[in-house]
């Protein structure tokens, strides 16, 4: 499932390519057919992640509401303005060189390209994905607009840019009453408001919870964003056992979660990887942007020898989804 950097990034680039403009919205697929019909030709005035969650204002105080859930994502493809500060401009949208470290391109075993855009924004023809687990590099424009492939709900297009939409778990367009009432329910987001008071309402919110805590990081109520991988790695770097109450964390320890979250986010914004192990030399660095095996310290190493300690990492299942952690540890 794509995790909350990747839709503030996925926002963000729409942002760039298609606020101030007005857009042909169709529903190719057809299921999202009246909702296109709202905003088929209106402009677009700004875009919102909120978590998981992307808003979408259309003129006439329409939003479009898009959670991509486990299998949604974003293709883009035409002229593309390039954020410097996020993206790339090869292979998948959003990979960038970490901390100003001097890389070539390098493509993981995902497709993805960790080539660095350093410098002012730039215009490049190319088609790209945006998502957590789409494989293969960008397919060449050969016509305009570019046609149709597979299943996409929705179709966002410009003169110079096409946006395509396949697989989301929530697309619906909603009033501003109804887009304010989605937001509340969510948990903070580094991103989004002040970070002080979300540090706030993370800690209260985990501390009065007789729920494991490695539950609670994936409660988007909670907390924004946070996905599988994101909530392993940071129970691993906090020494926490995923089993501890939320009651029971003490105020030190959740604090220290969410400015892990706020630091982890923004490199997750800047690179397009969730990268949670620090201090890599340039090639640990080089060979982390390459394989997902060595950007993590126990996300998908079940079986395998702790990073730090030697012990096995041990897999689980927590509501439902996978847990990866050290009984060493995380005691």
């Amino acid at each position: 499932m794509p995790e909350g950097h990747s839709v503030h990034r996925i926002a963000r680039q729409i942002e760039r390519n298609f606020v101030g403009r007005p857009v042909s919205v169709t529903s190719p697929q057809g299921r999202f057919a009246e909702g296109a019909a709202l905003l088929d030709g209106r402009e677009i005035l700004e875009v919102r992640a909120v978590g998981k969650q992307m808003f979408t204002r259309f003129d006439g105080e329409l939003w479009l509401r898009v959670h991509l859930g486990l299998y949604g994502a974003w293709d883009f493809a035409g002229e593309i303005l390039v954020d410097p500060t996020i993206a790339s401009a090869n292979g998948r949208m959003g990979q960038t060189n970490q901390r100003g470290t001097d890389l070539d391109a390098v493509y993981d075993d995902a497709g993805e390209n960790s080539l660095s855009s350093i410098g002012a924004p730039r215009r490049t023809r190319v088609n790209v994905r945006m998502s957590e687990q789409t494989k293969g590099l960008p397919a060449a424009v050969d016509e305009w607009p570019p046609p149709v492939v597979g299943q996409v709900r929705v179709r966002l297009l410009t003169e110079l840019t096409c946006a395509d939409l396949r697989g989301p778990t929530a697309c619906e367009v909603q009033s501003p009453d109804e887009m304010l009432a989605t937001v509340a329910k969510l948990g903070p987001d580094p991103l989004v408001g002040d970070t002080a008071e979300g540090e706030e309402r993370f800690v209260r919110a985990v501390r009065r919870r007789g729920v494991p805590i490695g539950q609670l990081l994936m409660d988007q109520a909670v907390v924004s964003g946070i996905g599988n991988v994101y909530r392993a790695e940071m129970l691993f770097r906090a020494n926490l056992n995923p089993h501890r109450l939320g009651k029971d964390v003490s105020e030190e320890t959740a604090r220290a979660l969410w400015r892990d979250w706020v630091e982890l986010l923004a490199i997750g914004v800047e690179t397009g990887q969730m990268m949670t192990m620090d201090d890599l030399d340039p090639e640990a660095y080089r060979r982390a942007m390459a394989s997902r095996d060595d950007r993590h310290w126990v996300y998908h190493r079940a079986g395998e020898p702790c990073r730090v300690c030697g012990t096995n990492i041990v897999l689980e299942e927590m509501v439902a989804r996978k847990l990866y952690w050290c009984p060493s540890c995380q005691r």
